[in-house]
């Protein structure tokens, strides 16, 4: 009789434990959301060089054809060195473009904005760096690709950089975004500073164009001077002979 509470009790701790589990690794999903999909491709003409993509049942055939529109979108015109692009499924594009290659993800829209543009940077850096290890004129390489996917080898590569970025709440990619934000400070402070510079500059023009301006005035007499006096020595002699000659005819004639 003493031992029926005690063999009850057994299943219910257990059934306890259980939706904790459960909700536990239901969290780390929802904390977990990595970027969809990734393209590498030529910006003339949108070809694709690469592209990686997650085992995700969030990423349909729908994805792949705007991601592609998109690519081929943007040749042909001026465009922004990098965007974002909203969806109507609640998933958001982001694209950078550097020495006409252009790097397009898609993500959750709750996916950090500053943290895709980041993992955008380094995917540029990891292909670059790759593209370079194998062709020794990478951008002679890139603009006579003449098949889609022909770098599909560095796939792997941007594979191991999309696992960095999963989780944005990681200490790596919270130290990523806190760098980014110290490098966005010193750059506004070094602007500001170069605009203070600027101001101190303009004070220093003002002051020399007022100095200008005075000299221009001495420069605009003292060339008046000089002319006046170049006239009297050419005509000076002329004018004094003839006073001479009128002079002497007038005591001839009229003394």
């Amino acid at each position: 009789l003493l031992s029926n509470p005690f063999i009850q009790r057994t299943p219910l701790t257990q059934k306890t434990k259980r939706p904790l589990s459960l909700s536990l690794s239901r969290s780390q999903q929802q904390r977990k959301m990595p970027p969809l999909l990734t393209y590498a491709a030529r910006v003339s003409d949108g070809l694709p060089l690469v592209a990686s993509m997650t085992a995700s049942s969030e990423i349909g055939d729908d994805h792949k054809s705007q991601a592609k529109e998109l690519l081929r979108g943007l040749g042909g015109r001026t465009t922004t060195a990098k965007m974002s692009i909203s969806t109507s499924s609640n998933k958001v594009f982001f694209y950078v473009i550097r020495d006409n290659i252009v790097y397009l993800t898609l993500t959750e829209s709750s996916y950090p904005k500053r943290l895709a543009f980041l993992y955008l940077e380094e995917i540029a850096d990891v292909f670059l760096e790759s593209l370079m290890a194998d062709h020794a004129d990478h951008r002679n390489a890139v603009e006579t690709a003449a098949r889609p996917y022909q770098f599909i080898k560095y796939d792997s590569v941007l594979q191991r950089k999309q696992k960095e970025f999963i989780d944005p709440t990681s200490r790596s990619n919270t130290n990523k975004l806190n760098e980014d934000l110290m490098d966005i400070q010193s750059i506004m402070k070094k602007n500001i500073e170069e605009v203070l510079n600027r101001g101190e500059k303009l004070e220093n023009v003002r002051d020399m164009s007022d100095n200008l301006v005075s000299k221009s005035k001495e420069f605009k007499w003292g060339a008046k001077k000089v002319t006046w006096q170049a006239r009297v020595n050419q005509y000076g002699p002329i004018v004094a002979m003839t006073v001479f000659v009128v002079f002497v005819l007038y005591l001839k004639f009229f003394w």
